[in-house]
Formats: structure tokens, sequence, C-alpha cells
């Protein structure tokens, strides 16, 4: 909060999508960069934490797209965001069981938080696993992109319209110079040009654009054409629909005032799949109909290995197991709000959907 203020009284106000780096990612009061927010005790709780039947069916899908493509001496596997790294740990356990994958499997794991990478180290230790700061770092392939929660914890940028004026939301100091506040400001134009090359949909006047995200996909499209692969990526969001206003903050698995606690609470937004799936369209990658957590899921027989699972549990720890499936699957739980999308260079490959 201290270090937003400053930079507020020196600049009188910055972009929502500056306010959100500073307040996760700033090198020593960033939200990212000094906690653990995973889990029963942080702020919110991910997939892989709710069980390992989530990576197990991750890891037979990265498998089956390997063999898809021919069982290549050399597979990468690029993990954005890999949180407390509790997805890569269920992976490589899966993939120990496929030993000519694993032999020719190299992960690297794409983390810019230094808190979250330490974590991540004393949890997982394998010599496949490599850090890197930048998708730039990749030089060979191919490469399986893999991101859950990822895109979702990236800074964008939100305008108004009214009538043919836009206007960019920003965060400046109230008149006691103690609390920050919302406002608009005329948006410039090579912004409103962006815009309106996207020919996105909205309501309620308000556009959430997506800047970092969309250079991401770009990337990415970059190293799939080139070296071959897929983007597999798993977030909240909408695939119908107009742009709105979801900009939201969690602390201690509640959602609370996004300018209240910067830099100590987690600042999210849903994912504009239909854009997504615009962009890496646009970029000459072919993507599959998106689809929902739980149907993704069920397709990869998640339901049959619980069962099978389940013969050698007593009734505790089948109860468990089926509780914390239901939450990845039911409709109201993660089971549809989560969707998942896959691109890749070519249409051949459509396990899961």
């Amino acid at each position: 909060m201290n270090k937003i203020i400053d930079i507020l009284k020196e600049q009188k106000s910055i972009p929502i999508d500056k306010f959100i780096n500073v307040a996760l990612y700033e090198k020593n009061s960033g939200y990212y960069m000094k906690k653990n927010p995973f889990g029963k005790n942080g702020d919110y709780t991910t997939s892989p934490l709710v069980t390992k039947l989530f990576g197990e069916m991750i890891a037979v899908w990265c498998v089956a797209f390997w063999e898809h493509l021919g069982k290549p001496k050399k597979i990468i596997l690029a993990e954005m965001g890999p949180g407390d790294g509790s997805l890569c740990k269920d992976l490589l356990k899966t993939f120990k069981n496929f030993t000519d994958f694993y032999q020719s499997l190299e992960i690297k794991l794409l983390e810019k938080s230094s808190k979250l990478q330490k974590i991540q180290k004393i949890k997982i230790k394998n010599n496949k696993v490599k850090w890197i700061k930048k998708i730039d770092n990749l030089n060979c392939g191919p490469v399986i992109f893999l991101g859950n929660e990822f895109f979702d914890s990236l800074p964008i940028k939100q305008l108004y319209k009214d009538n043919d004026f836009f206007f960019e939301k920003h965060v400046a100091l109230s008149k006691n110079k103690k609390k920050i506040e919302f406002l608009y400001k005329k948006a410039d134009k090579i912004l409103i040009s962006n815009i309106k090359k996207l020919n996105l949909d909205f309501k309620d006047r308000t556009i959430e654009y997506p800047n970092l995200a969309i250079k991401y996909l770009e990337v990415i499209s970059k190293k799939i054409k080139k070296y071959n692969g897929a983007l597999l990526t798993f977030d909240y969001g909408y695939t119908k629909g107009k742009s709105y206003n979801s900009l939201q903050s969690v602390k201690k698995h509640k959602y609370t005032n996004i300018l209240n606690q910067p830099g100590n609470s987690d600042i999210t937004h849903h994912i504009n799949f239909k854009l997504f799936s615009k962009i890496l369209k646009k970029n000459n990658l072919y993507v599959k109909k998106i689809t929902t957590q739980s149907e993704f899921l069920q397709k990869l027989g998640i339901i049959e290995r619980a069962d099978m699972m389940s013969k050698k549990m007593n009734f505790k720890e089948k109860a468990d197991m089926y509780f914390r499936l239901k939450k990845l699957l039911h409709s109201n739980e993660m089971g549809t709000l989560f969707k998942v999308l896959l691109a890749q260079k070519n249409k051949k490959f459509s396990l899961g959907f």
C-alpha cells in the first residue's frame, strides 16, 4: 500500500493495469512476491490442491499428446505460473509411469516470484525441472504450454465508453492523500485503436482489455508455430456474452474491496475466452471448442479412475476423495465456471474436447 501511495504522490494517477502489477508483483511488497497465497491457510484454493487426480489427468493428456506428435525424442512442458509447485509434483509422479515419455521430458517453470520459486524448489526435487524468467528463453520443442489460473493473474486495462469517447480507468489518491480511489482519464489514441481492432462486445459501457495476456498469447503462438506443440490452459471465465467489469479481490477465501489492501490480497478477473480464441486464431493456431473443466476431466476418465482407486480405500478415504472430486466437477463448484482452452498447430488432436 505504501509503495502505491508513493507512486501516486509522484505520478498523480496510474492506469489500473499498472496498479495491479505493483500490487501483485512489486519486488518487495507485491502480493505474489512475499507470501504463499494457496490452500486452506492462504487466500484461495486451486484445482491441483483439491485433489491429485487433477494432475494425474493432465499428465495422461500430455502423454497422449506426445504420442500424437509421433513420440519425439524431446518434449518440453512449460508450466506458466506453477503456484506452490503441487501440479508439477503430481505431474512428475504420473509421468514416471510412462518410461519413454519420461526420458524425453524436460519441464520449464515460468515463475516471476522468487518467494514462490523457493517454495516450488523445496517441493520439486527433480533434475528434469528448470526455472525460466521468459517464454523467449524456450528455443526448442515441441512444447506444451500449460496454465492453470495463470492468465487471470495478469494485469488488465479497463475502459469506459461514453458515446464515441473512451476513458481509461486509473487509480489516484483521495483529497486527504491517505486512501486511493478510481478515476477515469481520456484514453490515448493508440489504446483506442487497439481496442477497436479487437471489435469487442461489452455491456454497461465497460471494456476489459487484457493487453499483457494478448502479448503472452502472441509469443506462445510463435513458439508453437516454430517448434510445434500446444497451449492447454484452465481458468475461470466466460465463452459467451459481452465484456464486463469482472475485476475482483480475494483474501482468506472471501471477496474484498480491490482498493482496500493492495499487496495483501489477490486481484483477479474473469477470462474472455471468446477473445482468447480470436487472438490465437489470428496468430494461425487451431482452437478446438472451449469446454468446461468438468467435461474435459470426465472425458479423460477422472470418474473411472476415482472408482478404481476407491476399491483400495476405507469409507473415510472414499468419502474424502469423492467430496474433492465433486468440487472439481460440479456445476455449483469449479466444474463449469472453469473453462479449458486448447490451441495447437493443427486440428488433429482432440482428447478431452
